[in-house]
């Protein structure tokens, strides 16, 4: 908070400057013993090059078209044909997660002879769920 009265935070025109910047040396832990100082000094990534590390990391989609609760004598009885009820309507947005994250709603679309789906909405979480 004091570094913020004594003018000592970054103006909106700065972040030019800032994504330009070279990047500070990483410190040893001899140099500071601050361990929260060390953790507000890490990089985040500023630009789409900076992820391309993660780019080939597999992460598991999934539409979730309904849920429906069932004992399992009735899901044992279960066959070829069966309908299963589900709590959405007709119409209604499916949701998309990744990692078992909701991430977004959308609808379903047929493209070609396949089941696909377009996003309509994302969703936007606290980072700290």
């Amino acid at each position: 908070m004091a570094e913020e009265e004594d003018g000592g935070g970054l103006d909106l025109a700065d972040l030019d400057e800032v994504e330009d910047a070279p990047q500070p040396a990483p410190k040893n832990d001899e140099d500071n013993d601050d361990t929260i100082g060390d953790a507000m000094d890490m990089d985040l990534p500023r630009s789409a090059k900076d992820l391309e590390a993660v780019y080939d990391i597999p992460v598991q989609v999934s539409a979730v078209l309904g849920k429906t609760t069932m004992p399992v004598s009735s899901l044992l009885k279960l066959g070829r044909g069966a309908v299963v009820e589900l709590d959405r309507k007709v119409g209604e947005a499916i949701d998309i997660y990744v990692n078992n994250r909701l991430v977004a709603r959308g609808e379903v679309v047929v493209v070609e002879d396949r089941l696909g789906v377009t996003m309509t909405e994302i969703i936007k979480t606290d980072r700290a769920n």
